[in-house]
């Protein structure tokens, strides 16, 4: 039976605008590459705005229109100035990436660390989702969000709060997924696990010396994942970009953990 399309024309992205937060490094840096290889034009968001400019000219190579924006999600208000900036844009695909991990003994938690935790990686989600859905109530969309293994199996100590603000993306993703697929909107969720970025490198360096049951933690993580090695942030993007296109035309409210078998040992 012949395929209903060609393949190159399945990954395509040419003619999509994709809008992706926390895209100045690590994973989201990884995404930003792929979708402007498959040819769409970018939106890229992040806190700093020196790396939003690196990979701006990184991107240069592709034919693919890049805007940039310096934004702190965790404040409600900051997005709003985000879509009043790019108004007369109706992204097609959007990619909550940005997130943080403060390493904090539970009991240890105050009032402020976890509003900051929950704003940054649950509400801005919540907001950047529910603009993109108003925006394109009628014509449908692709969302693409990123959570983590740690919300279905909490691994690393310290990091509880992280792990429930995670949890609520997934919960997030699965009831949108359920009420607008109707809308023509396609929602799912990425789970990396133990993907070597700039930021869990820094996290390493910071827990060296003073918390040496910390990389105890890290060691074994390492020793259960049946690959045998930690992940790169480019192979949570390929699997990003097979969610933004259309050769995931069908994958609708799916939780794909790209952990290199950790969930599964």
């Amino acid at each position: 039976m012949k395929p209903a399309a060609p393949l190159n024309k399945l990954i395509s992205l040419h003619g999509k605008q994709a809008l992706i937060t926390g895209a100045g490094t690590g994973i989201g840096r990884a995404i930003a590459y792929r979708l402007a290889e498959a040819g769409a034009d970018l939106i890229l968001v992040d806190i700093h705005q020196k790396n939003l400019e690196i990979v701006k000219a990184e991107l240069a190579t592709f034919q693919t229109q890049i805007t940039i924006h310096q934004v702190d999600i965790s404040q409600k208000e900051a997005l709003q100035q985000l879509w009043q900036q790019i108004a007369d844009d109706k992204p097609d695909i959007l990619v909550n990436n940005a997130g943080i991990y403060p390493f904090k003994d539970f009991l240890d938690v105050d009032e402020a660390l976890a509003a900051h935790i929950f704003e940054t990686n649950l509400n801005s989600v919540i907001w950047l989702c529910q603009e993109m859905i108003r925006r394109r109530l009628k014509i449908g969309g692709v969302i693409i969000n990123i959570a983590s293994i740690e919300a279905i199996l909490p691994f690393k100590e310290d990091l509880a709060l992280y792990s429930v603000s995670k949890a609520g993306v997934i919960a997030l993703t699965r009831a949108l997924a359920k009420e607008h697929a109707k809308h023509g909107f396609r929602v799912n969720v990425v789970l990396p696990g133990g993907i070597m970025t700039p930021g869990t490198m820094d996290a390493a360096k910071d827990i060296f010396p003073m918390h040496l049951g910390r990389l105890k933690t890290g060691y074994d993580f390492k020793q259960r994942l049946p690959i045998g090695r930690f992940g790169q942030p480019d192979e949570v993007a390929r699997i990003v970009l097979v969610l933004a296109s259309e050769l995931a035309s069908y994958v609708h409210g799916a939780v794909i953990p790209v952990d290199g078998g950790f969930l599964s040992a």
